[in-house]
């Protein structure tokens, strides 16, 4: 099942990106040859119109050939009738065929807004609680190695109230190798009950351990925010929280929980896109700086392991990994590398510049 899903996954997320490359196409004029589901070679096509549209082997994606793609010397060499002179791909203006190009990276972000808006609308709509609570502590942490659990709410870090995911990062990072407090509010709060031999835990600074202690019936630890590289910055944080200030609500009117989910989606799209764009940052760093790739790099079978975990939690799971894939494709695709379409905008701005075709 988890193999299926993996296939299933990577062939939307191709076969969307070339469908925008097809539906630009048609929308400029340019005469398209084929468009294709799969991978050849082909089981089954039909001609429909002046396109052939064909189901090929290897079910991965699919791809569109555009006459003229490869330029006035590329492709294959062949007489061409009236109806194709002037719709090759090399001769439309250069706005057309940056739209062309640009039109697969395009639908990639609609796919992924798409997938998270349909993800708030299974889950509800994320509102926002005025309070940050810990989801989970990652291991080896700062927080783990003080004590603070999966629940706690978080209330102040070093002597500043914070509501927000972004207040407690910003602090965090700022205090970052420097002992500070932590105030906590936990829901089996010791500094509520009586503890330590029967004296109660209220009392002005009663310790509870060398990194904990109450102070007028708070619970507040002492944490040293980590220092973090900056190709760890990505994944990590200098806490090693994993944190909320929102709640899923479904106290909507049912007419208004599409809209909302939509711009949710959108919202969640653009903050994925600003995670790929640091992580891009942090590998190019880590190779030309320090000589070396960030082993967080996940290839396909990284992918396919993420892709089984991700089976086994449901749908929800699944579509929020497609939302992510899909975000991942469309900034990657856009690179300026020979190979994705970002390498054909960069042949596009020389002959723009100096008016002739590369």
């Amino acid at each position: 099942m988890a193999l299926l899903i993996f296939i299933l996954i990577f062939s939307l997320l191709i076969f969307v990106h070339e469908l925008g490359h097809f539906l630009a196409a048609k929308k400029s004029g340019i005469y398209v040859e084929e468009f294709g589901f799969g991978l050849p070679p082909r089981i089954w096509g039909k001609k429909i119109g002046e396109t052939l549209y064909s189901i090929n082997a290897l079910p991965i994606g699919g791809f569109v050939k555009m006459y003229g793609e490869d330029g006035e010397t590329g492709g294959e060499k062949r007489k061409v009738g009236n109806e194709i002179k002037g719709r090759e791909f090399y001769s439309k203006p250069i706005w057309k065929r940056v739209i062309v190009i640009l039109a697969g990276v395009t639908m990639n972000l609609l796919l992924a807004i798409v997938s998270f808006t349909i993800v708030y609308y299974i889950l509800g709509i994320p509102t926002p609680t005025n309070k940050v609570q810990v989801v989970d502590v990652e291991k080896d942490s700062p927080a783990e190695s003080v004590g603070i659990k999966a629940g706690d709410t978080i209330v102040s870090l070093a002597g500043e109230k914070v509501t927000t995911n972004k207040a407690l990062a910003k602090i965090a990072t700022a205090k970052a190798g420097e002992k500070v407090e932590l105030e906590v509010k936990r829901e089996d709060d010791p500094c509520q009950s009586k503890v330590l031999g029967g004296m109660t835990s209220e009392k002005e600074s009663s310790l509870l351990n060398e990194n904990s202690f109450c102070r007028n019936g708070e619970l507040v630890f002492l944490i040293t925010p980590r220092k973090l590289s900056p190709e760890k910055a990505v994944t990590q944080g200098p806490l090693g929280v994993i944190i909320s200030d929102s709640e899923f609500s479904k106290n909507y009117p049912v007419w208004q929980i599409p809209f909302l989910g939509a711009k949710e989606g959108f919202v969640e799209s653009i903050a994925w896109g600003e995670n790929v764009l640091k992580a891009l940052g942090s590998m190019v760093f880590g190779i030309f700086v320090k000589g070396q790739v960030p082993k967080d790099i996940s290839g396909p079978v990284g992918i396919y392991q993420i892709t089984k975990e991700a089976a086994k939690s449901g749908i929800v799971a699944i579509l929020s990994l497609l939302g992510i894939l899909s975000v991942n494709l469309a900034i990657m695709n856009v690179l300026p590398l020979p190979a994705l379409d970002g390498g054909r905008l960069v042949f596009l701005g020389y002959e723009a510049i100096f008016k002739k075709k590369s």
